[in-house]
């Protein structure tokens, strides 16, 4: 066993592998004769790869805002008869995986406040570095708490900045000037859907039109699953003001430096998304050919991961002339995994997921490419998987360089202990996973892959450790429930 100052292997594989980000949302002010809450239902298909652990709708008739939300996947959640039950002309919709806070239907969003004009319902992706001290701070002067959830922090100084002010506009704008991170709000008032996206626009929003109807989404794929036209992405620091069926921008004074999460790119957009201007799949492309002049590979087939490693590993293949073919079959029927108690069955969730092609990379020297490796449980598995049926060789190519530091803006990587190769070096963790060889694309090469953005408009802190704004250092996923 290789063993470091911090962790040893084993470690690593008591952690759950997966990476998840935080959230996606949907809003819509319906100005024809749509089925508003199915509408919001269908639109929040398209960000369910977002978050999977819980997922709701508020929904705004004649000026009664009421919700219904829970544990589970969209079609878990809504039945006919609750999307029935739902009735009203303008709505918005979350899908939750938590960075900030536990999995609890207390967490679930969108939260649904009372303040002085009524009830505002909010939906944020995103994280607040922030959180812990502005809560610290309204906790002393009175307010109270209802969840564990940074999302909360929001809604509460949007109904303390109203109780002295009138014009929602400037709430808003005094929200911002407080909170600092990463947030892509809709907001549902009685007669108002708001979005809003940070200063950094670390996180996506987009604006797009059905008909007569203004909708929000987190990425635009969200606007072809309902039938809707894309308009444009919001702007970061920029306010999106809904009224009426008109549209109205106030550009804000906290713009900054362009910060969009590099890992959007990498894995969590969806690859028919365009953020920002560039296509999300012709980053995983542009990704995967440059990997293949980084890091060669002599072999007979290359094969991605499925599904995050396929795209990059057609860009390898089209790069190399080495043909691309399938050797991993994914399973379509498997929910959500969790951690399990015992290696055994942490190895038997992954062969549930995944089975080798044997009689396709029997005898061949296979390039196996993944858009990451975080903690090293999954990938060991499955070059031992493919070893298993009988590959000659496994080449490991890794469409990102190694993920060296958490992320605090809405991604949950673990802490810094936790991240193999923050510990190890590369020659290390091809030992621990057992390939004959590695390779990550270098952080220049990443920022040249999506086409058609900024160059350097990128937050890379993932790999770099350069964030775009101070982290505080007690700062961890549960920090809100000890308040």
């Amino acid at each position: 066993m290789i063993e470091s100052r911090n962790m040893t292997f084993t470690d690593v594989q008591d952690i759950d592998e997966e990476i998840h980000e935080a959230c996606g949302v949907f809003g819509i002010i319906n100005q024809d004769d749509f089925d508003t809450a199915r509408l919001v239902y269908f639109g929040l298909y398209a960000p369910q790869h977002r978050g999977q652990e819980s997922c709701g709708i508020a929904i705004n008739d004649d000026g009664n805002i009421t919700g219904q939300k829970g544990i589970g996947l969209v079609p878990e959640v809504f039945t006919d008869k609750i999307l029935d039950r739902l009735e009203g002309k303008a709505a918005i919709g979350h899908t939750r995986y938590s960075t900030t806070g536990g999995n609890s239907i207390e967490n679930c969003q969108p939260l649904i406040i009372n303040y002085k004009d009524g009830r505002i319902a909010l939906a944020h992706n995103g994280n607040l570095v922030n959180a812990s001290k502005i809560r610290c701070d309204l906790e002393n002067q009175g307010a109270i708490f209802q969840t564990s959830t940074d999302s909360e922090v929001i809604a509460n100084l949007i109904s303390r900045y109203g109780l002295g002010c009138n014009d929602l506009v400037e709430i808003l704008k005094k929200t911002m000037d407080v909170i600092e991170g990463s947030y892509a709000l809709v907001i549902l008032t009685q007669k108002r859907l708001i979005g809003i996206r940070d200063p950094w626009g670390l996180r996506p929003l987009c604006i797009g039109k059905l008909g007569n109807s203004y909708i929000l989404a987190s990425e635009n794929c969200a606007f072809d699953t309902v039938g809707a036209e894309f308009i444009r992405d919001v702007e970061p620091g920029e306010i999106i003001i809904i009224e009426e069926g008109s549209i109205k921008s106030v550009r804000t004074n906290y713009k900054r430096p362009h910060k969009f999460c590099i890992f959007e790119h990498i894995y969590f957009a969806r690859p028919d998304s365009i953020i920002d201007g560039a296509s999300i799949y012709q980053s995983r492309l542009e990704a995967g050919k440059l990997l293949a002049i980084e890091h060669p590979a002599e072999a007979d087939l290359v094969v991605g991961v499925p599904d995050s490693g396929i795209t990059a590993a057609i860009g390898f293949s089209r790069q190399s002339g080495i043909p691309y073919g399938e050797a991993l079959i994914k399973n379509r029927y498997v929910g959500r995994t969790f951690i399990q108690p015992t290696q055994k069955l942490r190895e038997q969730s992954v062969n549930i997921k995944l089975n080798a092609l044997r009689k396709e990379i029997e005898g061949k020297r296979i390039v196996l490419i993944d858009d990451s490796i975080v903690r090293g449980t999954t990938t060991k598995i499955i070059v031992q998987m493919l070893k298993d049926a009988s590959a000659k060789e496994i080449h490991m190519r890794i469409s990102s360089p190694p993920v060296l530091n958490p992320c605090y803006f809405g991604i949950d990587i673990a802490s810094k202990e936790n991240l193999i190769a923050a510990n190890y070096s590369i020659e290390e963790i091809k030992e621990l996973i057992a390939a004959d060889s590695l390779g990550f694309l270098s952080v220049a090469s990443l920022l040249k892959t999506p086409v058609g953005a900024p160059p350097h408009s990128f937050c890379t802190g993932c790999f770099t450790g350069e964030y775009p704004m101070e982290i505080p250092q007690e700062m961890n996923k549960f920090s809100l429930e000890k308040c």
